[in-house]
């Protein structure tokens, strides 16, 4: 069954779509070609209907299981048996992707709309709201206010300030909000905002989410990693192999990076790199957790990674010499303005616009690194054609030893118009587009007479927005053309 588009299902009247984006963002969304092939109403209407569904979650939970360590089946069992317990009984169906077979999806059921709402109220941030709405418990940084009588064990309704208007610490908060469900208290209202900076830990547990998907929080750690499905995608187009040296040139918090080790059997040499020490460290974590022993994470700029002298390569740290890799992977850092549920965006559109430079920087320095015949893949978690299809269509006037390859598998649609790339180049691109279904209500019933490839349909379609570009480099840029 349908729902109408609206903002939120659960959300005040008052709340507008373009309200999370951007002052001006939508005369920056690309229009021209798209205006030209659609009309302009068509154009307006495609537009507000993407944003409309980016303030929604997508409507399946995706794990990536570890197969370096487990089979598929065992870790289906094992989380059968776990999403049982958390649901108290309720029988949710498992799938695994037929195209990704390391991959398994968790229809979320919801919006549940007959949640009696309680006297006893918590605020959180946007983010830890966008959290609770893929299966998060709320955690005690994310609260910011409480009512004054909450004590522990307490049932409360939990809001999401998305416009970041409620005060640290407020006994009551009218500001718009969207309710996100009740949960149970762990905490009493002093407990939490006591002014110890070390608390993290559960201040609230979730109990009737408005929509209902499995918490991750230490489930089968070491055998899956929680991943949106075109991040899984990403990784396959790749196709890393075994005894190859890979660059996750901007690899934390290192799900992609632990993906690459895992396909290729954890043999040959996968190296990831980050500036922040913090994200490097996770990436060492992660790498640890799920038992993959080829990853070596650094700290290092990935816009400095191209070793500028000729002399032998040290170690194999960075900076690392000319065409030294076998396949390199940029997931760029980008606007993410793919990223599902997205009911509040912080970002001016001077920062939206700040990231082409950057990614053609990386993406320069990932063309000198990459060796003859091999593979490069760019990929975002945006949906501007800015970040996406303009950096595709200037890497290949920029760079011509890149040739644009087809991607398997290639799960979601062709690029988008507007960078001037003809339609046999916009087909070898894979843009993920949330909007081009209708929003879903699923419930129980509806699961137990949806048709699996029906489902796995809506899984490809009901994803965060995202892109992929695969390019092969025919020959060495220090060769020159006869």
């Amino acid at each position: 069954m349908y729902v109408q588009p609206l903002f939120l299902t659960t959300c005040p009247s008052e709340c507008e779509n373009a309200s999370i984006f951007p002052q001006g963002f939508n005369s920056y969304f690309p229009r021209g070609e798209v205006v030209l092939a659609f009309g302009k109403q068509e154009a307006e209407r495609k537009f507000e209907t993407l944003l409309n569904h980016l303030s929604h979650p997508p409507s399946f939970t995706t794990v990536r299981v570890n197969t370096h360590l487990a089979s598929v089946q065992h870790v289906k069992n094992l989380l059968f048996d776990e999403l049982h317990k958390q649901f108290n009984g309720l029988t949710v169906p498992i799938l695994q992707h037929p195209d990704l077979q390391d991959v398994l999806l968790i229809p979320v059921i919801g919006p549940r709309k007959n949640i009696a709402k309680q006297q006893c109220e918590a605020i959180v941030g946007a983010q830890c709201g966008n959290a609770v709405l893929r299966g998060a418990h709320v955690y005690v940084p994310g609260i910011v206010s409480a009512s004054k009588f909450m004590k522990a064990g307490d049932v409360v309704s939990v809001y999401s300030d998305i416009k970041g208007k409620c005060k640290k610490g407020a006994k009551e908060f009218d500001g718009t909000k969207v309710f996100l469900g009740n949960g149970i208290s762990e905490l009493s209202r002093r407990g939490i905002f006591n002014g110890l900076p070390e608390r993290k830990g559960i201040g609230i547990r979730m109990t009737e989410p408005v929509y209902l998907s499995p918490s991750f929080d230490n489930v089968l750690p070491s055998y899956l990693f929680l991943q949106n499905l075109p991040s899984a995608v990403v990784t396959h187009v790749l196709d890393p192999q075994p005894g190859e040296k890979i660059l996750d040139l901007c690899a934390a918090p290192g799900g992609k990076t632990t993906h690459i080790a895992a396909l290729m059997h954890d043999q040959g040499e996968v190296i990831a790199l980050d500036k922040l020490p913090n994200k490097v460290k996770k990436i060492k974590q992660n790498a640890l957790l799920l038992g993959l022993h080829s990853i070596r994470a650094f700290c290092f700029d990935g816009t400095k990674a191209l070793k500028l002298d000729m002399v032998k390569d040290t170690e194999g740290e960075p900076p690392f010499l000319p065409e030294s890799f076998d396949r390199i992977l940029l997931d760029a850092p980008c606007s993410g303005l793919g990223q599902r549920p997205n009911m509040a965006c912080s970002w001016t559109l001077k920062e939206v616009t700040s990231y082409q430079p950057l990614q053609r920087k990386l993406f320069t320095v990932a063309v000198k690194l990459l060796r003859p015949g091999g593979v490069l893949v760019y990929s975002t978690c945006t949906i501007t054609l800015a970040e996406n299809e303009e950096q595709v269509a200037w890497a290949l006037t920029a760079f011509p030893c890149l040739q644009l390859q087809p991607q398997e598998p290639h799960i979601g649609g062709q690029g988008m118009l507007g960078a001037g790339l003809s339609f046999e180049q916009l087909k070898q691109l894979q843009r993920f587009d949330p909007s081009v279904v209708p929003l879903q209500d699923m419930d129980i019933d509806s699961l137990k007479e949806a048709r699996v490839e029906d489902m796995i349909w809506l899984a490809n379609k009901d994803c965060i927005g995202f892109f992929i570009a695969k390019f092969v480099k025919c020959k060495s840029i220090q060769e020159k053309d006869p």
